[in-house]
């Protein structure tokens, strides 16, 4: 057997359970909080990991990863409405400190040591703990936890994903953003909105069916699922190219290698990053209107 073939076996067993992963986590609120919490730490760390390799960087990976850990679970506490908004003051406090420290380690470029380090929990930590805010709604009576609007933006995210591959494989000739990344393509890009706008209405379509019969907090029509499908799409593609660029800057291919085939956390999430805030903002959007 090649070693195409083999990586190809590895790539697919990988993503096969990556996928499932996710999907099965978002079936009960416990297990979406500690998978994510868990995907924000793992991320942190290779992150911290990655920029401590830089020339004048000194980052604490343990109080960084911690404390974007810490986030995940306080707003995943606040928004689910067990604890009330003190539980942010330990991270405040946290966040101080990692300012404080850095006058007595006597490091040689300390601005760069404060930058990259809350970099870790503005880039990674805080769009990641959104996810709470898409999982857990507030109703007349009460908070209730939705899995739909959460697994939604993944959803969108490999249908993106998948179309894009294969319209710019069949159709790419005009580069989409050559300078970060070549290997995107305008075809490409194009083709993967349009098979999310298909998923996005049929998701709509079955949501205001009489089939569905899971939370009615969600509540969007399949034009409001076409706009945050749309979303996703714009977002997640420039978060793909922001870590592109992250990479290109430092020098590196991969984020990391704890995922055979695929890569690191931030090759894999790099698309969510965006994505997650983005649709956050648009469906608050919505109840603005």
């Amino acid at each position: 057997m090649s070693d195409k073939m083999k990586n190809l076996i590895v790539r697919s067993i990988t993503g096969v359970i990556f996928v499932a992963a996710v999907v099965t986590c978002f079936l009960r609120p416990e297990a979406m909080i500690l998978l994510f919490a868990l995907i924000t730490g793992l991320t942190v760390w290779e992150y911290t990991g990655i920029v401590n390799n830089i020339e004048n960087v000194t980052v604490n990976r343990f109080l960084a990863t911690v404390a974007g850990v810490y986030l995940f679970f306080g707003v995943a506490g606040f928004c689910s409405g067990i604890v009330p908004s003190a539980v942010f003051i330990p991270y405040l406090l946290t966040v101080v400190y990692m300012f404080i420290s850095e006058l007595y380690t006597k490091a040689p470029n300390p601005i760069n040591n404060w930058a990259y380090t809350m970099l870790s929990q503005m880039y990674i930590a805080l769009p990641l703990s959104m996810l709470n805010v898409l999982a857990f709604r507030g109703t007349a009576d009460g908070v209730v936890y939705t899995s739909l609007l959460p697994l939604s933006v993944f959803i969108f995210l490999w249908t993106n994903d998948t179309g894009a591959y294969l319209s710019g494989s069949l159709f790419g000739k005009h580069k989409l953003f050559p300078r970060v990344s070549p290997g995107k393509s305008w075809e490409g890009s194009i083709g993967g909105g349009i098979l999310v706008i298909v998923v996005a209405a049929l998701i709509g379509m079955y949501e205001n069916s009489d089939m569905h019969t899971g939370n009615a907090e969600v509540s969007l029509n399949i034009a409001q699922w076409i706009g945050m499908g749309l979303v996703v799409v714009f977002f997640g593609t420039w978060g793909d190219l922001v870590e592109s660029l992250f990479k290109r800057t430092i020098g590196i291919k991969d984020s990391g290698n704890i995922l055979p085939g695929h890569g690191g956390m931030l090759d894999r999430f790099d698309s969510s990053l965006m994505a997650i805030p983005a649709a956050v903002i648009y469906l608050y959007t919505l109840t603005l209107m």
